[in-house]
Protein backbone atom coordinates (compact mmCIF):
# COMPACT_ATOMS: atom_id res chain seq x y z
CA UNK A 1 0.00 0.00 0.00
CA UNK A 2 1.09 3.19 -0.84
CA UNK A 3 0.00 6.89 0.70
CA UNK A 4 0.26 10.29 -0.71
CA UNK A 5 -0.34 13.42 0.99
CA UNK A 6 -0.67 16.87 0.82
CA UNK A 7 -2.31 19.65 2.68
CA UNK A 8 -4.87 21.83 0.68
CA UNK A 9 -6.14 25.48 1.27
CA UNK A 10 -5.90 27.73 3.98
CA UNK A 11 -6.95 25.44 6.32
CA UNK A 12 -4.13 22.83 5.29
CA UNK A 13 -6.26 20.02 5.60
CA UNK A 14 -4.66 16.58 4.42
CA UNK A 15 -5.95 15.27 1.02
CA UNK A 16 -4.78 11.45 0.81
CA UNK A 17 -4.39 8.99 -2.38
CA UNK A 18 -4.54 5.72 -0.96
CA UNK A 19 -2.90 3.27 -3.65
CA UNK A 20 -3.39 -0.51 -2.95
CA UNK A 21 -3.51 -3.72 -5.35
CA UNK A 22 -3.68 -1.31 -8.07
CA UNK A 23 -6.43 0.85 -7.00
CA UNK A 24 -6.62 4.13 -5.90
CA UNK A 25 -8.67 5.90 -3.01
CA UNK A 26 -9.13 9.57 -2.87
CA UNK A 27 -9.74 10.74 0.47
CA UNK A 28 -11.04 14.35 1.69
CA UNK A 29 -10.25 16.31 -1.46
CA UNK A 30 -10.58 19.75 -0.32
CA UNK A 31 -9.59 23.26 -1.24
CA UNK A 32 -7.76 23.29 -5.12
CA UNK A 33 -6.98 19.44 -4.32
CA UNK A 34 -8.21 18.46 -8.34
CA UNK A 35 -4.88 19.36 -10.01
CA UNK A 36 -2.87 17.37 -7.65
CA UNK A 37 -5.27 14.39 -7.57
CA UNK A 38 -4.91 14.24 -11.60
CA UNK A 39 -1.53 14.10 -11.60
CA UNK A 40 -1.02 11.58 -8.87
CA UNK A 41 -4.03 8.84 -9.93
CA UNK A 42 -3.47 6.27 -12.46
CA UNK A 43 -6.19 3.73 -11.76
CA UNK A 44 -9.23 5.93 -9.38
CA UNK A 45 -11.88 4.13 -8.17
CA UNK A 46 -13.51 5.85 -4.92
CA UNK A 47 -13.98 9.39 -3.64
CA UNK A 48 -14.44 8.94 0.39
CA UNK A 49 -15.36 11.65 2.85
CA UNK A 50 -14.57 11.11 6.46
CA UNK A 51 -17.10 13.64 6.71
CA UNK A 52 -18.94 17.22 5.32
CA UNK A 53 -16.75 20.31 6.37
CA UNK A 54 -16.00 22.11 3.33
CA UNK A 55 -12.33 22.13 3.85
CA UNK A 56 -12.65 18.16 3.52
CA UNK A 57 -15.14 18.19 0.65
CA UNK A 58 -14.60 21.21 -1.73
CA UNK A 59 -13.18 19.24 -4.46
CA UNK A 60 -15.86 16.65 -4.37
CA UNK A 61 -17.89 17.42 -7.49
CA UNK A 62 -14.89 18.74 -9.69
CA UNK A 63 -13.03 14.98 -9.35
CA UNK A 64 -16.80 13.03 -9.68
CA UNK A 65 -16.72 15.15 -13.12
CA UNK A 66 -13.24 14.64 -14.39
CA UNK A 67 -12.82 10.63 -12.93
CA UNK A 68 -16.44 9.44 -13.77
CA UNK A 69 -16.04 7.70 -10.17
CA UNK A 70 -18.22 7.53 -7.35
CA UNK A 71 -18.49 9.66 -4.15
CA UNK A 72 -19.02 7.71 -0.38
CA UNK A 73 -20.18 10.26 2.41
CA UNK A 74 -21.09 9.68 5.74
CA UNK A 75 -24.90 9.42 6.14
CA UNK A 76 -25.28 12.33 8.61
CA UNK A 77 -22.92 15.08 6.74
CA UNK A 78 -25.13 15.08 3.00
CA UNK A 79 -26.18 17.93 3.80
CA UNK A 80 -23.54 20.07 4.66
CA UNK A 81 -22.19 19.17 0.72
CA UNK A 82 -24.89 21.63 -0.51
CA UNK A 83 -23.87 24.67 1.69
CA UNK A 84 -21.51 26.08 4.26
CA UNK A 85 -22.22 28.34 6.67
CA UNK A 86 -18.59 29.25 7.12
CA UNK A 87 -17.67 29.90 3.71
CA UNK A 88 -18.98 31.07 0.15
CA UNK A 89 -19.23 29.42 -3.13
CA UNK A 90 -18.53 25.85 -2.15
CA UNK A 91 -19.26 23.87 -4.86
CA UNK A 92 -21.76 21.49 -3.97
CA UNK A 93 -21.73 17.86 -4.49
CA UNK A 94 -23.82 14.74 -4.29
CA UNK A 95 -22.42 11.44 -2.98
CA UNK A 96 -23.50 7.97 -4.72
CA UNK A 97 -23.28 6.10 -2.07
CA UNK A 98 -24.46 7.55 1.97
CA UNK A 99 -22.80 5.98 4.39
CA UNK A 100 -24.48 4.83 7.08
CA UNK A 101 -22.76 3.88 10.56
CA UNK A 102 -20.23 1.66 11.03
CA UNK A 103 -19.84 0.36 7.36
CA UNK A 104 -17.63 -1.96 5.39
CA UNK A 105 -17.30 -1.31 1.97
CA UNK A 106 -15.42 -4.18 -0.60
CA UNK A 107 -13.50 -3.09 -4.02
CA UNK A 108 -13.01 -6.63 -5.18
CA UNK A 109 -10.55 -7.77 -2.69
CA UNK A 110 -9.98 -4.79 -1.18
CA UNK A 111 -11.82 -3.54 2.22
CA UNK A 112 -12.26 -0.26 3.18
CA UNK A 113 -14.52 0.28 6.57
CA UNK A 114 -15.79 3.53 7.53
CA UNK A 115 -16.47 3.44 11.74
CA UNK A 116 -18.65 5.98 12.82
CA UNK A 117 -17.25 8.13 15.44
CA UNK A 118 -19.84 11.50 15.63
CA UNK A 119 -19.12 14.57 18.14
CA UNK A 120 -17.39 17.24 15.56
CA UNK A 121 -20.08 16.95 13.48
CA UNK A 122 -22.99 14.27 12.66
CA UNK A 123 -21.43 12.43 10.39
CA UNK A 124 -17.51 12.36 11.71
CA UNK A 125 -16.16 9.23 10.60
CA UNK A 126 -12.75 7.52 10.35
CA UNK A 127 -11.53 5.08 7.18
CA UNK A 128 -9.76 2.31 7.49
CA UNK A 129 -7.57 0.62 4.55
CA UNK A 130 -5.50 -2.29 5.59
CA UNK A 131 -3.01 -0.81 7.70
CA UNK A 132 -4.10 2.59 8.39
CA UNK A 133 -6.56 4.54 9.36
CA UNK A 134 -7.54 8.27 8.15
CA UNK A 135 -9.01 10.00 11.18
CA UNK A 136 -10.52 13.23 9.29
CA UNK A 137 -11.05 15.17 12.38
CA UNK A 138 -11.77 13.18 15.08
CA UNK A 139 -8.22 12.16 16.32
CA UNK A 140 -5.27 14.09 15.61
CA UNK A 141 -1.81 14.17 17.04
CA UNK A 142 -2.48 14.75 20.68
CA UNK A 143 -5.80 16.20 20.07
CA UNK A 144 -8.93 15.92 19.14
CA UNK A 145 -11.80 17.61 17.18
CA UNK A 146 -13.62 20.46 17.95
CA UNK A 147 -16.87 20.41 19.48
CA UNK A 148 -17.93 24.32 19.24
CA UNK A 149 -19.43 23.97 16.13
CA UNK A 150 -22.95 24.55 15.45
CA UNK A 151 -23.79 21.36 14.49
CA UNK A 152 -20.93 19.21 17.11
CA UNK A 153 -21.90 17.25 20.13
CA UNK A 154 -19.81 17.24 22.84
CA UNK A 155 -22.12 14.40 24.28
CA UNK A 156 -21.57 12.33 21.25
CA UNK A 157 -17.88 13.18 21.19
CA UNK A 158 -17.29 11.40 24.72
CA UNK A 159 -19.17 8.47 23.57
CA UNK A 160 -17.13 8.25 20.47
CA UNK A 161 -13.27 8.46 22.47
CA UNK A 162 -14.67 5.76 25.04
CA UNK A 163 -15.31 3.88 21.69
CA UNK A 164 -11.97 4.79 20.56
CA UNK A 165 -10.06 3.62 23.45
CA UNK A 166 -11.94 0.53 22.84
CA UNK A 167 -10.22 -0.25 19.91
CA UNK A 168 -7.78 -2.94 20.57
CA UNK A 169 -5.81 -2.91 17.87
CA UNK A 170 -2.80 -0.13 16.69
CA UNK A 171 -2.72 1.29 12.88
CA UNK A 172 -0.92 4.58 12.25
CA UNK A 173 -3.61 7.40 12.22
CA UNK A 174 -3.70 10.07 9.33
CA UNK A 175 -5.28 12.81 10.23
CA UNK A 176 -7.16 15.67 8.44
CA UNK A 177 -4.54 18.16 9.72
CA UNK A 178 -1.23 18.06 11.20
CA UNK A 179 1.06 14.70 11.15
CA UNK A 180 0.45 10.90 11.61
CA UNK A 181 0.31 9.60 14.49
CA UNK A 182 -1.09 6.00 16.12
CA UNK A 183 -3.95 4.19 17.36
CA UNK A 184 -2.14 3.52 20.80
CA UNK A 185 -0.30 6.72 21.07
CA UNK A 186 -3.88 8.88 20.99
CA UNK A 187 -5.70 6.26 23.16
CA UNK A 188 -3.14 7.06 26.17
CA UNK A 189 -5.05 10.92 26.13
CA UNK A 190 -8.39 9.72 25.68
CA UNK A 191 -9.24 10.18 29.46
CA UNK A 192 -7.75 13.75 29.82
CA UNK A 193 -10.02 14.98 26.34
CA UNK A 194 -13.18 13.12 27.89
CA UNK A 195 -12.20 15.05 31.18
CA UNK A 196 -12.19 18.67 29.37
CA UNK A 197 -15.04 18.25 27.43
Amino acid sequence: MNIKSKPMGAYQTNCYIVTIDGKDFIIDPGVDATEWVMQNVTNPVAILNTHGHFDHVWSNAELQEKLKIPLYTPKGDVEMLSSSSWVEGLPPSKPDFEVDGDAELFFDDVKVKFRHFPGHCPGCSTIEIGDAMFSGDFIFERSIGRCDFPNSNPSDMVDSLKRFKELDFDKKVYPGHGNPTTIKQEQQYVDYWIQNL
